[in-house]
């Protein structure tokens, strides 16, 4: 999985575990995958999968995909995507328990990041 792949699922991830999703949070995974190379991914390929995975295995797909963007990733992407992260769980101005959840998991395995 790329850098690029990996934080797509992650944000798709983030954007789905509440059972809601809203024009903000698309605008925000759209700022995203504008940031990525035009044609280096097929979004609607990575679409499908994602949708195929199981809301129980979310965490585990979460898991991996972040383990791979930080594995390619700078200091810099990193916290760049932190952002897009919170401003993602944020936009519907309501963060539910299950985001919570992803959002710090992502911010513990990274917090190291954030302090420098």
């Amino acid at each position: 999985m790329t850098r690029p792949v990996a934080g797509y699922h992650m944000l798709m991830i983030l954007s789905a575990v509440d059972g809601k999703f809203n024009g903000k949070e698309d605008k925000v995974i759209r700022e995203f995958m504008e940031e990525v190379p035009h044609g280096s991914i097929n979004y609607d390929e990575e679409l499908a999968v994602i949708s195929t995975i199981d809301e129980v295995d979310y965490a585990v797909h979460f898991n991996n995909a972040m383990n791979q963007f930080y594995m390619q990733s700078t200091r810099e992407d990193r916290n760049r995507f932190l952002d897009l992260a919170t401003r993602l769980v944020v936009a519907d101005k309501e963060i539910s328990p299950k985001e919570n959840l992803f959002l710090k998991e992502l911010f513990y395995a990274w917090e190291e990041e954030t302090e420098e």
